[in-house]
Parts: structure tokens; sequence; C-alpha cells
């Protein structure tokens, strides 16, 4: 069984073993020895501190060496991580992560509006559960998202109220919760794009545009782990 393993910073007797300060494993997400070099499991899989989640990864420098399945693909095209030089010597062939990315449909997940599950969104996410029960399951990751009737500060609590609905529902279904990392994103991120914007008033009266602008109200889920 190989995963990464998140490290509890309260350990002191690990970190000044390898000579990590606090100070310093404070300041990443991944642990790094006197040298500023990531440390590794025997499996070459990089030691997390308890700093570590999806969003941090993304801005940690070796996010792209450690969690490449998790970074988005832009940050790590545009500045690679280079791996430290090692000497050759005969190994066996690495277990990568296996990392399978699912979107649910809008319309089975929540109506104009709302952030409570409808019985098609809750069939959904048991699929997901199916899912993650076939790895060895690391992180689930939900992002939420609205439509864009309303306010920025609205439509962003609300996001975050649907991805955390589907995580108690996960959690109902066994899923850790140290697991299921959710975030929120608004209504910065639509997949509506220029469709909608001849259907007249922003506004939730508007039937037309609330129907069309429907893909835009649901949450992402990544699911991340080993096989």
């Amino acid at each position: 069984m190989i995963r990464k393993f998140t490290l509890n910073l309260i350990v002191c007797a690990l970190l000044s073993g390898i000579g990590i300060t606090a100070a310093q494993a404070q300041e990443r997400v991944y642990v790094i020895d006197q040298r500023g070099e990531v440390v590794t499991s025997g499996a070459g899989l990089c030691w997390r501190t308890g700093y570590w989640t999806p969003s941090a990864a993304a801005n940690d420098p070796a996010g792209c060496q450690c969690d490449r399945d998790i970074v988005p693909a832009n940050k790590c095209s545009a500045t690679p991580v280079a791996t430290p030089a090692t000497p050759a010597t005969p190994t066996s062939p690495a277990v990568r992560p296996s990392s399978g990315k699912v979107t649910l449909a809008a319309d089975a997940l929540f109506d104009f509006n709302k952030a409570a599950l409808r019985p098609e969104g809750k069939a959904k996410l048991d699929d997901v559960v199916a899912q993650s029960s076939e790895i060895q399951l690391e992180v689930i990751v939900a992002v939420g998202h609205t439509d864009r009737i309303g306010s920025d500060r609205y439509n962003q609590q609300l996001s975050e109220k649907r991805a955390d609905a589907v995580k108690q529902y996960l959690i109902g279904k066994g899923i850790e919760a140290n697991r299921i990392y959710t975030e929120g994103k608004g209504k910065t991120q639509p997949v509506t794009g220029d469709q909608c914007k001849n259907l007249g008033a922003e506004n939730g009266r508007n039937k037309n545009l609330v129907e069309c602008l429907q893909p835009d109200r649901r949450v992402d889920i990544e699911i991340i782990g080993t096989r």
C-alpha cells in the first residue's frame, strides 16, 4: 500500500531528526530538509506537512513535483519543478497516483439559489463513492460553483455551501471527513460562456436565463488515490 503522507507538525522529534525547523515547516506544505529539498518516502512520494491543502499545494514551489495530479496543469507546464539528481540505482517501477476527475451533471445537483442536493445528485454521488472504493483513496476535492445571477459575496457563500453539502453526503456514505477538501469559486468559473448573454434581465425571475445558466450551478469533484 503506497500513498503520500501528511505529517503532524507537532512531532518535533521527527522534524529535528532530519534537520528541519518549525519555522521552515510552517512556511511550506511539504517537509524540506537542510539542503532545501523535499523529504520523500522510501517509494519517492513527498511528505506533507499539516498545512497541506489542494490550494496550498498549487502555490508551493514543489507542488508540481509532489502533486502534479492536483496542481493546475497551466502552472506545471509554465514552471516545471526539477527533481534533484540522485545516483542511478536499480529500482522497482514506481507506483504512481491514479487520478480521475468526475464532473457531476449540474441539473442533477442543485436548483437555482439552492444548496440542497436533489435526488438525482445523490445518485451521482453514490457513483463517486463506488469509484473511490476501487482505489486506495487519498483525497476527494469538491469545488462548488454558481451561476452569475446575484452578488459576488452571495454567490461565493452559496458555492461553499454547495461544496459542503457534497462533503456531508459523502461522509454519510462512509468517506472519512479528513479526506474531503472543499472550496467555493462563486461565479468566477462559468461553463456557459456567452451563450446566455441575450436572454434579458440578470435576475431570478427571468426563467429563460435561469434555465440557460443551469450548467454553471455545479460541484466539480476530483478523486485522487493510488492503485
